[in-house]
Protein backbone atom coordinates (compact mmCIF):
# COMPACT_ATOMS: atom_id res chain seq x y z
CA UNK A 1 0.00 0.00 0.00
CA UNK A 2 1.56 3.43 -1.18
CA UNK A 3 2.31 5.85 1.91
CA UNK A 4 -0.39 8.42 0.31
CA UNK A 5 -3.44 5.49 1.11
CA UNK A 6 -1.67 4.94 4.17
CA UNK A 7 -2.08 8.90 5.49
CA UNK A 8 -5.48 8.79 3.73
CA UNK A 9 -6.97 6.03 5.26
CA UNK A 10 -4.92 6.38 8.88
CA UNK A 11 -6.33 10.11 9.12
CA UNK A 12 -9.64 9.29 7.83
CA UNK A 13 -10.08 6.84 10.25
CA UNK A 14 -8.34 8.69 13.37
CA UNK A 15 -10.56 11.85 12.82
CA UNK A 16 -14.21 8.85 12.47
CA UNK A 17 -13.11 7.52 15.51
CA UNK A 18 -12.51 10.69 17.18
CA UNK A 19 -16.24 12.12 15.92
CA UNK A 20 -17.81 9.10 17.04
CA UNK A 21 -16.28 9.56 20.21
CA UNK A 22 -17.30 13.23 20.54
CA UNK A 23 -20.70 12.24 19.61
CA UNK A 24 -21.04 9.35 21.98
CA UNK A 25 -19.93 11.65 24.90
CA UNK A 26 -22.06 14.89 23.75
CA UNK A 27 -25.11 12.31 23.65
CA UNK A 28 -24.57 10.47 27.18
CA UNK A 29 -23.78 14.35 28.55
CA UNK A 30 -27.26 15.30 26.98
CA UNK A 31 -29.12 12.33 28.18
CA UNK A 32 -27.62 13.14 32.14
CA UNK A 33 -28.63 16.13 31.72
CA UNK A 34 -32.43 15.22 30.44
CA UNK A 35 -32.60 13.18 33.60
CA UNK A 36 -31.68 15.59 36.08
CA UNK A 37 -34.09 18.19 34.49
CA UNK A 38 -36.91 15.05 34.95
CA UNK A 39 -35.47 15.01 38.50
CA UNK A 40 -35.42 18.67 39.52
CA UNK A 41 -38.96 18.86 38.58
CA UNK A 42 -40.40 15.86 39.51
CA UNK A 43 -38.51 16.71 43.03
CA UNK A 44 -40.35 20.06 43.11
CA UNK A 45 -43.67 17.96 42.71
CA UNK A 46 -42.79 16.07 45.01
CA UNK A 47 -42.11 18.75 47.84
CA UNK A 48 -45.51 20.36 46.91
CA UNK A 49 -47.10 16.70 47.95
CA UNK A 50 -44.96 16.64 51.23
CA UNK A 51 -46.34 19.89 52.26
CA UNK A 52 -50.25 19.14 51.16
CA UNK A 53 -50.27 15.64 53.04
CA UNK A 54 -48.88 17.16 56.14
CA UNK A 55 -52.09 19.25 56.68
CA UNK A 56 -54.10 16.13 56.03
CA UNK A 57 -55.74 14.17 58.98
CA UNK A 58 -56.68 10.75 57.91
CA UNK A 59 -55.62 8.42 55.27
CA UNK A 60 -58.69 8.80 52.85
CA UNK A 61 -57.94 12.15 52.32
CA UNK A 62 -54.35 11.46 51.30
CA UNK A 63 -55.49 8.65 48.63
CA UNK A 64 -57.08 12.02 47.30
CA UNK A 65 -54.37 14.31 47.47
CA UNK A 66 -52.16 11.53 46.10
CA UNK A 67 -54.48 11.62 42.92
CA UNK A 68 -54.62 15.02 42.45
CA UNK A 69 -50.26 14.89 42.42
CA UNK A 70 -50.19 12.18 40.48
CA UNK A 71 -47.73 13.11 37.05
CA UNK A 72 -48.90 12.25 33.75
CA UNK A 73 -47.88 8.90 33.05
CA UNK A 74 -46.29 8.71 36.27
CA UNK A 75 -47.12 7.01 39.96
CA UNK A 76 -47.23 7.35 43.93
CA UNK A 77 -46.69 4.99 46.15
CA UNK A 78 -46.23 5.49 50.08
CA UNK A 79 -44.43 2.28 51.60
CA UNK A 80 -43.49 1.75 54.87
CA UNK A 81 -40.84 0.90 57.01
CA UNK A 82 -41.24 -3.03 56.13
CA UNK A 83 -41.75 -1.67 52.27
CA UNK A 84 -45.27 -2.55 52.74
CA UNK A 85 -47.18 -0.26 50.23
CA UNK A 86 -49.88 1.62 52.14
CA UNK A 87 -51.04 3.45 49.13
CA UNK A 88 -49.98 3.24 45.70
CA UNK A 89 -51.66 5.58 43.00
CA UNK A 90 -50.96 5.07 39.15
CA UNK A 91 -51.65 6.06 35.85
CA UNK A 92 -50.58 2.82 34.17
CA UNK A 93 -50.62 -0.11 35.76
CA UNK A 94 -47.61 -1.86 37.35
CA UNK A 95 -46.13 1.67 37.25
CA UNK A 96 -45.86 1.52 40.85
CA UNK A 97 -43.95 -1.60 40.91
CA UNK A 98 -40.81 0.17 38.61
CA UNK A 99 -37.42 -1.17 39.78
CA UNK A 100 -34.34 0.64 38.91
CA UNK A 101 -30.71 1.26 39.41
CA UNK A 102 -29.28 4.33 40.86
CA UNK A 103 -27.53 7.46 38.97
CA UNK A 104 -24.22 8.30 40.17
CA UNK A 105 -25.42 11.07 42.29
CA UNK A 106 -27.27 8.54 44.17
CA UNK A 107 -30.42 11.28 43.92
CA UNK A 108 -33.01 9.24 42.08
CA UNK A 109 -33.35 5.66 40.19
CA UNK A 110 -33.59 4.80 36.31
CA UNK A 111 -35.80 1.75 35.66
CA UNK A 112 -37.92 0.57 32.53
CA UNK A 113 -41.41 -0.07 31.82
CA UNK A 114 -42.57 -1.42 28.91
CA UNK A 115 -39.49 -0.38 26.95
CA UNK A 116 -39.55 3.03 28.34
CA UNK A 117 -36.98 5.00 30.90
CA UNK A 118 -38.73 5.68 34.36
CA UNK A 119 -37.35 8.04 36.83
CA UNK A 120 -38.09 7.46 40.32
CA UNK A 121 -37.42 9.26 43.70
CA UNK A 122 -37.53 8.78 46.99
CA UNK A 123 -38.32 11.22 50.01
CA UNK A 124 -39.23 10.32 53.66
CA UNK A 125 -42.37 12.01 55.03
CA UNK A 126 -44.16 11.35 58.93
CA UNK A 127 -47.54 9.61 57.99
CA UNK A 128 -50.55 10.59 59.66
CA UNK A 129 -50.24 7.63 61.73
CA UNK A 130 -47.10 9.54 63.19
CA UNK A 131 -45.11 6.67 61.68
CA UNK A 132 -41.85 7.67 59.40
CA UNK A 133 -42.78 6.09 55.31
CA UNK A 134 -41.08 6.72 52.35
CA UNK A 135 -43.24 8.31 49.30
CA UNK A 136 -42.11 7.01 46.08
CA UNK A 137 -42.51 9.25 42.79
CA UNK A 138 -42.05 8.21 39.31
CA UNK A 139 -42.35 9.56 35.74
CA UNK A 140 -42.18 7.96 32.49
CA UNK A 141 -39.92 9.47 30.48
CA UNK A 142 -41.52 9.56 27.26
CA UNK A 143 -40.74 12.86 26.20
CA UNK A 144 -36.90 12.29 27.15
CA UNK A 145 -36.34 9.01 25.20
CA UNK A 146 -38.21 11.00 21.73
CA UNK A 147 -35.70 13.33 22.17
CA UNK A 148 -32.93 11.36 22.81
CA UNK A 149 -33.89 9.02 19.68
CA UNK A 150 -33.83 12.58 17.46
CA UNK A 151 -30.51 13.53 18.81
CA UNK A 152 -29.10 10.17 17.90
CA UNK A 153 -30.01 10.46 14.69
CA UNK A 154 -29.20 13.97 14.08
CA UNK A 155 -25.57 12.83 15.87
CA UNK A 156 -25.62 10.07 12.99
CA UNK A 157 -26.48 12.75 10.44
CA UNK A 158 -23.09 14.89 11.13
CA UNK A 159 -21.21 12.07 11.61
CA UNK A 160 -22.26 10.95 7.82
CA UNK A 161 -21.75 14.06 6.41
CA UNK A 162 -18.51 15.60 8.55
CA UNK A 163 -16.51 13.08 7.04
CA UNK A 164 -17.22 14.16 3.21
CA UNK A 165 -15.08 16.71 4.20
CA UNK A 166 -12.74 14.90 6.63
CA UNK A 167 -12.01 12.48 3.60
CA UNK A 168 -11.47 14.91 1.47
CA UNK A 169 -8.78 16.63 4.04
CA UNK A 170 -7.35 13.97 4.22
CA UNK A 171 -6.61 13.43 0.40
CA UNK A 172 -4.96 16.61 0.14
CA UNK A 173 -3.13 15.87 3.37
CA UNK A 174 -1.78 12.60 1.63
CA UNK A 175 -0.69 14.69 -1.23
CA UNK A 176 0.81 17.41 0.64
CA UNK A 177 3.25 14.89 2.87
CA UNK A 178 4.04 12.34 0.36
CA UNK A 179 4.56 15.09 -3.04
CA UNK A 180 7.86 15.97 -1.50
CA UNK A 181 8.79 12.24 -0.87
CA UNK A 182 7.49 11.26 -4.58
CA UNK A 183 9.80 14.06 -5.71
CA UNK A 184 12.65 12.83 -4.07
CA UNK A 185 12.13 9.17 -5.40
CA UNK A 186 11.49 10.39 -8.90
CA UNK A 187 15.03 12.69 -8.72
CA UNK A 188 16.92 9.55 -7.11
CA UNK A 189 15.70 6.96 -9.86
CA UNK A 190 16.74 8.93 -12.61
CA UNK A 191 20.22 9.56 -10.75
CA UNK A 192 20.51 6.26 -10.31
CA UNK A 193 19.26 5.70 -14.26
CA UNK A 194 21.60 8.37 -15.80
CA UNK A 195 24.40 8.28 -13.51
CA UNK A 196 24.27 11.97 -12.82
CA UNK A 197 23.36 13.99 -10.04
CA UNK A 198 19.45 15.12 -10.13
CA UNK A 199 18.32 18.24 -8.18
CA UNK A 200 14.74 18.74 -6.81
CA UNK A 201 13.19 21.49 -9.26
CA UNK A 202 10.70 23.91 -8.03
CA UNK A 203 11.82 23.81 -4.16
CA UNK A 204 9.36 25.36 -1.77
CA UNK A 205 10.47 28.03 0.23
CA UNK A 206 9.07 27.12 3.76
CA UNK A 207 10.11 26.59 6.84
CA UNK A 208 8.56 23.42 7.53
CA UNK A 209 10.37 19.93 7.54
CA UNK A 210 9.41 18.74 4.25
CA UNK A 211 10.80 22.02 2.54
CA UNK A 212 14.21 21.40 4.64
CA UNK A 213 14.23 17.86 3.36
CA UNK A 214 13.80 19.13 -0.13
CA UNK A 215 16.95 21.83 0.58
CA UNK A 216 18.74 19.25 2.20
CA UNK A 217 18.45 16.90 -0.42
CA UNK A 218 19.36 18.84 -3.30
CA UNK A 219 22.38 20.68 -0.77
CA UNK A 220 23.50 16.47 -0.51
CA UNK A 221 23.37 16.09 -4.34
CA UNK A 222 25.33 19.42 -4.51
CA UNK A 223 28.01 17.88 -2.17
CA UNK A 224 27.82 14.74 -3.84
CA UNK A 225 28.41 15.70 -7.78
CA UNK A 226 31.87 18.26 -6.15
CA UNK A 227 33.10 15.75 -4.46
CA UNK A 228 32.75 13.53 -7.12
CA UNK A 229 34.23 16.07 -9.62
CA UNK A 230 37.04 16.64 -7.39
CA UNK A 231 37.33 12.89 -6.98
CA UNK A 232 37.77 12.80 -10.93
CA UNK A 233 40.36 15.66 -10.79
CA UNK A 234 42.61 13.97 -8.76
CA UNK A 235 42.35 11.28 -10.41
CA UNK A 236 43.06 12.46 -13.53
CA UNK A 237 45.83 14.82 -12.38
CA UNK A 238 47.76 11.71 -10.09
CA UNK A 239 47.39 9.90 -13.50
CA UNK A 240 49.11 12.58 -15.08
CA UNK A 241 51.33 13.67 -12.21
CA UNK A 242 52.76 9.33 -12.32
CA UNK A 243 52.61 9.23 -15.97
CA UNK A 244 55.99 12.05 -16.24
CA UNK A 245 58.35 9.74 -14.04
CA UNK A 246 57.35 6.76 -15.58
CA UNK A 247 57.88 8.25 -18.85
CA UNK A 248 61.21 9.42 -18.34
CA UNK A 249 62.12 6.50 -16.24
CA UNK A 250 60.88 4.26 -19.49
CA UNK A 251 63.15 6.49 -21.59
CA UNK A 252 65.87 6.46 -19.92
CA UNK A 253 65.72 2.61 -19.24
CA UNK A 254 65.45 2.01 -22.96
CA UNK A 255 68.23 4.39 -23.77
CA UNK A 256 70.39 1.81 -21.10
CA UNK A 257 69.02 -1.17 -22.79
CA UNK A 258 69.70 0.86 -26.50
CA UNK A 259 73.61 1.45 -25.39
CA UNK A 260 74.33 -0.74 -22.54
CA UNK A 261 77.08 0.40 -20.35
CA UNK A 262 79.74 1.30 -22.82
CA UNK A 263 78.72 5.18 -22.71
CA UNK A 264 79.67 6.08 -18.68
CA UNK A 265 78.21 9.12 -19.16
CA UNK A 266 74.55 8.19 -20.50
CA UNK A 267 75.25 5.71 -17.46
CA UNK A 268 75.40 8.46 -14.87
CA UNK A 269 72.43 10.67 -16.70
CA UNK A 270 70.41 7.85 -17.06
CA UNK A 271 70.67 6.56 -13.28
CA UNK A 272 70.86 9.93 -12.07
CA UNK A 273 67.53 10.90 -13.73
CA UNK A 274 65.62 7.45 -12.94
CA UNK A 275 67.16 7.83 -8.91
CA UNK A 276 65.66 11.59 -9.12
CA UNK A 277 62.12 10.64 -10.77
CA UNK A 278 61.97 7.54 -8.45
CA UNK A 279 62.34 9.86 -5.45
CA UNK A 280 59.74 11.99 -6.76
CA UNK A 281 57.26 9.67 -7.41
CA UNK A 282 57.81 8.29 -3.90
CA UNK A 283 57.60 11.33 -2.26
CA UNK A 284 54.34 11.92 -4.12
CA UNK A 285 52.90 8.64 -3.41
CA UNK A 286 53.49 9.75 0.52
CA UNK A 287 52.06 12.77 0.24
CA UNK A 288 48.82 11.56 -1.83
CA UNK A 289 48.53 8.62 1.11
CA UNK A 290 48.65 11.15 3.90
CA UNK A 291 45.83 13.27 1.72
CA UNK A 292 43.97 10.48 1.64
CA UNK A 293 44.79 9.87 4.99
CA UNK A 294 43.70 13.47 6.10
CA UNK A 295 40.59 12.92 4.10
CA UNK A 296 39.63 10.01 6.23
CA UNK A 297 37.83 9.35 9.65
CA UNK A 298 40.87 9.65 11.83
CA UNK A 299 40.08 11.80 14.98
CA UNK A 300 42.05 14.35 16.41
CA UNK A 301 43.32 14.28 20.19
CA UNK A 302 43.39 17.48 21.14
CA UNK A 303 45.10 18.43 24.47
CA UNK A 304 47.32 21.46 25.87
CA UNK A 305 50.60 22.36 23.64
CA UNK A 306 52.88 25.02 23.65
CA UNK A 307 53.23 26.41 20.57
CA UNK A 308 56.60 28.27 20.89
CA UNK A 309 58.52 25.18 21.72
CA UNK A 310 56.85 23.11 18.99
CA UNK A 311 58.20 25.43 16.59
CA UNK A 312 61.37 25.14 18.05
CA UNK A 313 61.28 21.87 17.50
CA UNK A 314 60.07 21.66 14.04
CA UNK A 315 62.85 23.78 13.04
CA UNK A 316 65.50 22.10 14.31
CA UNK A 317 66.07 18.99 11.95
CA UNK A 318 65.07 21.75 8.73
CA UNK A 319 67.47 23.68 9.75
CA UNK A 320 70.55 20.55 9.82
CA UNK A 321 68.46 19.07 6.69
CA UNK A 322 68.67 22.47 4.79
CA UNK A 323 71.30 24.31 5.92
CA UNK A 324 69.35 27.34 5.79
CA UNK A 325 68.97 30.21 8.23
CA UNK A 326 65.22 29.72 10.07
CA UNK A 327 64.67 32.73 12.16
CA UNK A 328 61.83 31.95 15.03
CA UNK A 329 60.29 34.99 16.88
CA UNK A 330 58.31 33.93 19.96
CA UNK A 331 56.90 36.12 22.66
CA UNK A 332 57.50 33.19 25.37
CA UNK A 333 55.34 30.27 26.29
CA UNK A 334 52.29 29.71 23.74
CA UNK A 335 49.98 26.71 25.76
CA UNK A 336 46.52 26.15 23.19
CA UNK A 337 44.09 23.17 23.15
CA UNK A 338 44.81 21.72 19.85
CA UNK A 339 46.70 18.24 18.57
CA UNK A 340 50.67 18.90 18.39
CA UNK A 341 51.04 16.02 16.07
CA UNK A 342 48.94 17.53 13.25
CA UNK A 343 50.33 20.98 14.18
CA UNK A 344 53.62 19.65 13.89
CA UNK A 345 53.01 18.05 10.80
CA UNK A 346 51.34 21.39 9.43
CA UNK A 347 54.44 23.00 10.25
CA UNK A 348 56.80 21.07 8.23
CA UNK A 349 54.78 21.37 5.15
CA UNK A 350 55.02 24.98 5.47
CA UNK A 351 58.45 25.53 6.06
CA UNK A 352 59.50 22.80 3.43
CA UNK A 353 57.65 24.56 0.97
CA UNK A 354 59.69 27.95 2.11
CA UNK A 355 62.82 26.60 1.76
CA UNK A 356 61.98 24.72 -1.63
CA UNK A 357 61.06 27.98 -3.23
CA UNK A 358 63.18 30.93 -1.91
CA UNK A 359 66.94 30.58 -1.32
CA UNK A 360 67.31 33.21 1.81
CA UNK A 361 66.50 33.34 5.06
CA UNK A 362 63.23 32.22 6.37
CA UNK A 363 60.96 33.83 9.02
CA UNK A 364 58.57 32.51 11.74
CA UNK A 365 57.10 33.66 14.78
CA UNK A 366 54.28 33.03 16.86
CA UNK A 367 51.88 35.90 18.53
CA UNK A 368 48.89 35.48 20.43
CA UNK A 369 45.77 37.26 19.46
CA UNK A 370 44.01 36.76 22.63
CA UNK A 371 41.40 34.43 21.15
CA UNK A 372 43.43 32.57 18.52
CA UNK A 373 47.29 32.53 18.07
CA UNK A 374 48.82 33.88 14.86
CA UNK A 375 51.74 31.12 13.16
CA UNK A 376 53.32 33.10 10.07
CA UNK A 377 55.77 31.65 7.68
CA UNK A 378 57.49 34.23 6.02
CA UNK A 379 60.04 33.55 2.69
CA UNK A 380 62.01 36.20 0.37
CA UNK A 381 61.39 34.36 -2.67
CA UNK A 382 59.99 34.56 -6.55
CA UNK A 383 56.80 35.20 -4.86
CA UNK A 384 53.41 33.78 -6.59
CA UNK A 385 51.05 35.52 -8.81
CA UNK A 386 47.58 36.82 -7.84
CA UNK A 387 46.09 34.75 -10.46
CA UNK A 388 47.30 31.88 -9.17
CA UNK A 389 46.75 32.42 -5.45
CA UNK A 390 43.06 31.37 -5.48
CA UNK A 391 44.17 27.83 -6.38
CA UNK A 392 47.12 27.67 -4.16
CA UNK A 393 45.58 25.12 -2.29
CA UNK A 394 43.79 22.76 -4.86
CA UNK A 395 45.30 19.39 -5.26
CA UNK A 396 48.22 18.51 -7.91
CA UNK A 397 47.96 22.68 -8.43
CA UNK A 398 51.67 23.93 -9.00
CA UNK A 399 52.90 27.49 -9.94
CA UNK A 400 54.99 27.26 -13.27
CA UNK A 401 55.03 23.84 -13.47
CA UNK A 402 58.72 23.74 -14.33
CA UNK A 403 60.22 25.43 -11.58
CA UNK A 404 58.35 23.43 -9.33
CA UNK A 405 59.34 19.75 -11.56
CA UNK A 406 62.97 21.02 -10.87
CA UNK A 407 62.32 21.53 -7.05
CA UNK A 408 60.95 18.44 -6.65
CA UNK A 409 57.15 19.88 -5.92
CA UNK A 410 54.48 17.78 -6.57
CA UNK A 411 51.11 20.35 -5.76
CA UNK A 412 50.02 18.44 -2.76
CA UNK A 413 51.99 19.69 0.10
CA UNK A 414 49.68 22.61 0.22
CA UNK A 415 46.26 20.88 -0.07
CA UNK A 416 47.84 18.46 2.47
CA UNK A 417 48.18 21.63 4.85
CA UNK A 418 44.69 23.26 4.26
CA UNK A 419 43.13 19.89 5.25
CA UNK A 420 44.93 19.43 8.39
CA UNK A 421 44.28 23.51 9.50
CA UNK A 422 40.43 22.74 8.62
CA UNK A 423 40.44 19.83 11.22
CA UNK A 424 42.27 21.86 13.87
CA UNK A 425 39.28 24.41 13.52
CA UNK A 426 42.38 26.78 12.39
CA UNK A 427 42.67 29.35 9.18
CA UNK A 428 44.93 29.48 6.89
CA UNK A 429 45.81 32.75 5.04
CA UNK A 430 48.25 33.35 2.14
CA UNK A 431 49.84 37.28 1.35
CA UNK A 432 52.34 36.87 -2.17
CA UNK A 433 53.84 39.94 -3.95
CA UNK A 434 56.49 38.92 -7.14
CA UNK A 435 59.35 39.22 -6.51
CA UNK A 436 59.41 40.04 -3.18
CA UNK A 437 57.78 36.96 -1.06
CA UNK A 438 55.32 35.03 0.46
CA UNK A 439 53.83 35.12 3.94
CA UNK A 440 51.62 32.34 5.41
CA UNK A 441 49.34 32.48 8.07
CA UNK A 442 47.88 30.37 10.38
CA UNK A 443 45.49 31.69 13.07
CA UNK A 444 44.99 28.30 15.46
CA UNK A 445 41.54 29.23 18.48
CA UNK A 446 43.21 29.27 21.54
CA UNK A 447 40.45 26.80 22.83
CA UNK A 448 39.61 23.53 22.68
CA UNK A 449 38.13 22.50 18.85
CA UNK A 450 36.29 19.11 18.34
CA UNK A 451 36.97 18.04 14.94
CA UNK A 452 37.56 14.86 12.77
CA UNK A 453 37.63 14.36 9.49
Amino acid sequence: MKLKKKIHLFSTLLMFILLVLANILIYFLFERMSHDTEYEQLLGRAKELTAALSQLETEVDAGLVLRAFIPANGAISIVDGNNKRLINVQSLVGLGQVEGHENPSNSYTIGRFEGTEALTISMPIIWQTGEVVTMQMTQLLTNVEENMRVLKYVLIGVTIFAMIPITLSSMTLGRIVTQPIEKLITAMNRSRKSGTFEKLTDVVSGNDELAQMERTFNEMMGQLEQNFMKQEQFVSNASHELKTPLTVIESYSKLLARRGFENREVVDEALSAIISETGRMKEMIEQMLDLAKSSGSQAFDFAQVDLSSLLVEVVKPLRQAYGREIVVEVDGPMPVETDGKFVKQLLFILLDNALKYSEREIHTSVKDLQDEVEITVKDYGKGIPPSDLPHIFDRFYRVESDRSRKTGGTGLGLSIAKEIAEGLGATLTIESVIDVGTVIRVFIPNRKVLSEF
